[in-house]
């Protein structure tokens, strides 16, 4: 089954509140296992033991092999913890997220997770992972609900006892059962996915099951059910050979193209002419090379109005290609002042002739200066509001400092909203794989009038139209709706 053909299933089929739609998470969603991180995290801060690792990879083999339940190894996982507080746990489970598993969601299993959100499913993760491993997941994803393994709590300390037991195989669609009773939904309605052979009574439960992203034993089964098998494509943080070789392709065609331009720069005497040619050429050549194409909506609003304050959605170093092949020309950036000294950044500084703020306390709007010069001189200045790369595609709070930049120089806010790029290269990867990334560009936002102290709410429109975009996307692509 192709992914194309379930989302348009989803949008053809039974819709609202009484429909749920069920997933497991380790390897449904994910392309791997939250107890892997949990581990490779503690040895590495050498909190696991020999004898507690040797146990661990014993009960696992037990497992995996002679096909022993999840009990005792859950069990055994949960007593090691103990004592522990469970609010750490938790903030643990937040890091763990944001360093390393959120760069394993798949990108379909997010298309898919929206789609019933259209649709108005219940959106329920169903997993045998413990509390502070799916609930990362499950408030990235917006689900509604969360059946999961659950620790003892005394005192906000974890006792070291599993409450209820773990949520394998027939517990787990046990659970399913009584969430739905108990929430009023159709489970001949509903759906339900999961990769694990242990899942096929909780994916008989529901009318509409699939097996997806399925090992072991799972594809016989689902042949035997006739439920449909779908399998997505890995997500941007995974390593690849070819993944490897298209990097250092286009990272080398685009410093070629810098050098080029800074010669050509130099025997017109013109930084302006080195800067622009470098855009014109460095990235479409490095995203042609990696294998990435820019489907772009509201292209004409990149040339509307200029100069302009560029404002993108940033979560991945492949979005600074995207807009270089977007904007192209008469650009810069604002950098804080401590990149003057890096000599990693300093010639691509000097061609582009960025912004340099002082950041430091008490300068506030006064460190904007430098980059206000630059917007009425002519140029334009992309900044992303968010002020880093997200690990996920969610939004983060927009700050206040492209805004004030915008209201001080009188120009316009053009937003550049780019849905995908994590995909093909996340956060902290330094590898690009092939495919599609999809930007919408806004009509512009006037700033020339627009009361200083009401920034906030300048801030808050703009980032209300970047989130309602990538939640209602406002064309086609090979990506899906």
């Amino acid at each position: 089954m192709k992914l194309s053909d379930r989302l348009a299933a989803i949008a053809a089929g039974p819709q609202g509140p009484r429909v749920g739609a069920f997933f497991d998470l380790d390897g449904t969603l994910i392309d791997g296992y939250t107890a892997v991180s949990v581990y490779r995290d503690r040895i590495r801060k050498r909190d696991v033991g020999l004898r507690e690792l040797g146990q661990t990879l014993g009960l696992a083999l037990d497992m995996r092999l002679r096909g022993a339940d999840l009990d005792a190894l859950a069990a055994f996982a949960v007593g090691a913890l103990a004592g522990r507080q469970e609010e750490d746990l938790e903030e643990w489970g937040e890091r763990l997220f944001r360093q390393e598993i959120a760069g394993l969601v798949y990108p379909g299993a997010r298309l898919l997770v929206e789609a019933h959100r259209r649709a108005g499913h219940k959106l329920v993760m169903a997993t045998s992972a413990t509390w502070f491993q799916a609930c990362p997941v499950a408030n990235d994803l917006e689900f509604d609900e969360v059946l999961c393994t659950r620790h003892g709590v005394r005192d906000g300390m974890l006792t070291g006892e599993l409450d209820g037991g773990s949520l394998w195989g027939p517990a787990k669609a046990r659970a399913v059962e009584g969430y739905a009773a108990r929430a009023d939904v159709s489970l001949a309605d509903s759906y339900a996915y999961s990769n694990g052979a242990e899942d096929v009574p909780f994916l008989a439960l529901a009318g509409y099951p699939c097996a997806l992203n399925p090992d072991g034993d799972l594809p016989a089964a689902a042949r035997l059910h006739e439920w449909p098998i779908l399998r997505l494509d890995p997500p941007g943080s995974r390593f690849s050979a070819a993944a490897v070789v298209r990097t250092g392709v286009a990272l080398g065609a685009l410093l070629g193209s810098v050098g080029v331009s800074a010669g050509v720069g130099l025997l017109s005497r013109s930084r302006a002419t080195a800067a622009n040619l470098a855009g014109s050429i460095g990235p479409d050549l490095a995203l042609t090379l990696a294998g990435v194409r820019v489907n772009v909506h509201g292209e004409e609003n990149l040339w509307a109005r200029r100069p302009a304050v560029f404002m993108f959605n940033h979560q991945s170093s492949l979005d600074l290609g995207v807009l270089g092949s977007l904007i192209r020309r008469d650009i810069t950036a604002v950098v804080k002042r401590e990149a003057r000294s890096d000599p990693r950044f300093a010639a691509i500084g000097a061609l582009l002739d960025v912004a340099y703020v002082d950041r430091s306390a008490g300068r506030g709007r006064a460190a904007l200066e430098p980059a206000v010069a630059r917007l009425k001189a002519g140029t334009s200045i992309a900044i992303a509001p968010e002020g880093t790369r997200s690990p996920t595609p969610r939004l983060g709070r927009f700050k206040k400092g492209g805004f004030y930049l915008a209201i001080e120089a009188g120009v316009p806010i053009v937003p550049i909203v780019i849905r995908n790029a994590g995909d093909l290269m996340w956060r902290d990867s330094l590898l690009v794989h092939p495919g599609t990334v999809d930007v919408a560009v806004l009509p512009p936002v006037e700033t020339a009038d627009w009361p200083v102290d009401e920034v906030e709410k300048l801030a808050e429109s703009v980032r209300t139209q970047f989130d309602s975009t990538l939640r209602n996307w406002p064309v086609e692509s090979g990506n899906g709706p």
